[in-house]
């Protein structure tokens, strides 16, 4: 039998120091795409888009010839995005706007290359919407972000833009959700109070454990003294180091 009184448990270093609740150290994490514009990252991922991964476009902006077709799906894609409710298509706009923007310079000449519905404030929003990082589009491509939300983390910059994504996902915010935490966001809020507003606690996740590791955090954090929470964080802190 196990004795668990202290003098008896191995020793273990002191939880006062390592415990981090309010740590300020910072990992450096990516907020923006890191992949070339225009690869077919996602839409190219066999684990997300099955065999349709081999059909997947790659607009390269710096190819004549890719930089026309980009063009033609731009158009395509504004004059029809509004009856699409495709994920990995709008994900291929998205792309298509960015490189052409990419190729051509600027939002304004994107346009008129691209003619037809396909305005400036229409190709701005989906090439934000390419930019955005790897995990995040990877959701959108899921199903789990809508891509009208995705336009809206797109409009918020930085670490923001991440917590918003995740906060969408946990708190199964709705599009005019997102859009009003993002308009507060760029408007100086801070975004715990943003998404205080629309209902969600920033940093509270719901998790579900098999029933020997809940029954051993639960047993470890009552012998501590400390809450779950804490322990969980610790170990993740030095899991994602």
């Amino acid at each position: 039998m196990t004795d668990d009184r202290p003098g008896n448990r191995p020793r273990r270093r002191s939880r006062e120091r390592s415990r981090r609740p309010n740590r300020t150290r910072e990992r450096p994490v990516p907020t923006d795409r890191e992949s070339p514009v225009g690869a077919p990252v996602i839409r190219g991922d066999e684990s997300i888009t099955g065999p349709h991964a081999r059909d997947a476009v790659q607009f390269d902006p710096d190819d004549p010839e890719s930089l026309a077709e980009a063009a033609t799906a731009v158009r395509e894609f504004a004059d029809e995005t509004s009856a699409s409710e495709d994920n990995l298509y709008m994900l291929r706009g998205a792309a298509a706007c960015a490189a052409l923007v990419r190729g051509e310079g600027s939002y304004k000449a994107a346009a008129e290359r691209a003619g037809g519905d396909a305005t400036v404030a229409f190709i701005r929003k989906w090439a934000r919407v390419h930019d955005l990082p790897r995990p995040v589009r990877r959701q959108v491509a899921l199903g789990h972000i809508a891509p009208t939300a995705a336009k809206h983390i797109a409009r918020v910059d930085g670490e923001s833009r991440l917590l918003l994504a995740w906060a969408t996902l946990d708190g199964n915010l709705t599009v005019r959700d997102v859009r009003n935490a993002a308009s507060a966001i760029n408007d100086d809020t801070p975004i715990d109070q943003a998404l205080a507003d629309v209902g969600v606690s920033l940093g509270r996740l719901d998790i579900t454990l098999p029933t020997d590791i809940y029954r051993d955090l639960r047993r470890q954090a009552s012998l501590e003294n400390v809450a779950p929470d804490d322990l969980i964080a610790e170990a993740l802190d030095t899991f994602l180091e």
